[in-house]
């Protein structure tokens, strides 16, 4: 018998604030603070999504601003962070890089500031509770003007002693145009945060290409375009930058059309560090230790085979070294322990 990916020890480099949200918390708190669901997230859901076109991603990006929209006090944030704390740990995440842009809720609690410290404490506090270290990125929005990603990067570069780890760029990657967020990237680094931008989702080897020269990655959210792409292939193994793989969301919008479609192997196959994510599966439905699930049965991983995809989300992680020891050596004992 297989051994249970949920006892796998594992780090969870790709999710976001929003999306962590489980469904019945977004339904209650959307009951309580009077906030109308769509089908789409009440009896329907998870929704039917696509990112292929401008039009999908619009409804994609309004059904997430709906579900943002219904986190309106303190006690719905350390909700929310309680509650994915003990998610990850069921999952068998030891360390989780939970991404949040504080430009989407900084008007309902004071400021990007006071926005941001309610999170970090409450990541703290919740992290304890489960016994799952949590750092947190801080994430410019591609639709914005560049000048609000470098306010942001600011305000990241003032934590980074206190719980953040990282600074991110998402959104729709066919708006903005990268180099013009490099400046803020440049604040981030100076203040010793990892540079994790999403690219290579949406568009082409070229956004993982910006990422990598413009925005100098430690790390890219998705990537999976570079698959296309030998010689770009040959420079992130060679970079060792870690691709933040999420099958299921590459799936519902419409990146891959199967699980099987995902390039996983041939990503690492080419020697490049894969972490495997959830993304936002308060829309697309399963958490982290279903992406193993599938790395197992869609793309017929062996157990040593997913101890190494769990160990690559540890290397590539902001974990402090004794938490990446810790975790390497349960990963090791997982798979040394008898199937079944």
């Amino acid at each position: 018998m297989p051994r249970p990916i949920a006892a796998l020890p594992k780090a969870h480099l790709h999710l976001h604030f929003t999306g962590s949200m489980r469904h019945a918390t977004l339904v209650e708190l959307a009951a309580r603070h009077r906030v109308h669901l769509p089908e789409a997230l009440a009896d329907d859901w998870p929704p039917q999504l696509s990112g292929a076109d401008e039009r999908g991603w619009f409804r994609f990006q309004r059904l997430y601003d709906i579900a943002r929209s219904v986190i309106r006090t303190e006690a719905d944030v350390r909700r929310l962070l309680s509650e994915v704390a003990a998610d990850d740990r069921a999952d068998g995440s030891g360390w989780l890089e939970l991404q949040i842009d504080p430009s989407g809720y900084a008007s309902r609690f004071g400021g990007l500031t006071p926005l941001l410290e309610l999170v970090l404490d409450a990541a703290a506090d919740a992290g304890r509770a489960a016994g799952v270290g949590i750092g947190i990125i801080v994430a410019a929005n591609r639709t914005r003007h560049p000048l609000d990603a470098r306010t942001l990067a600011r305000l990241a570069a003032g934590y980074a002693d206190r719980g953040v780890v990282g600074f991110g760029l998402s959104n729709d990657e066919r708006r903005g145009t990268t180099a013009e967020f490099a400046p803020a990237f440049r604040i981030a680094a100076r203040a010793g945060l990892r540079s994790v931008p999403h690219g290579g989702e949406l568009v082409g080897p070229a956004s993982v290409r910006a990422c990598l020269s413009e925005l100098h990655a430690d790390r890219i959210g998705h990537g999976v375009a570079a698959a296309r792409d030998p010689d770009l292939l040959r420079r992130l193994a060679a970079d060792q930058v870690t691709l933040e793989v999420c099958p299921t969301s590459n799936v519902a919008l419409g990146v891959a059309a199967t699980t099987s479609d995902v390039p996983l192997r041939a990503l690492i196959g080419a020697g490049i560090p894969v972490a495997l994510g959830a993304d936002d599966p308060l829309l697309f439905g399963p958490r982290l230790a279903a992406q193993y699930e599938l790395a197992r049965h869609s793309h017929g991983m062996t157990d040593a085979e997913l101890a190494d995809l769990a160990r690559m989300s540890v290397r590539g992680s902001a974990a402090p070294p004794d938490v990446q020891k810790r975790l390497l050596a349960d990963i090791d004992a997982w798979l040394a322990a008898p199937p079944g």
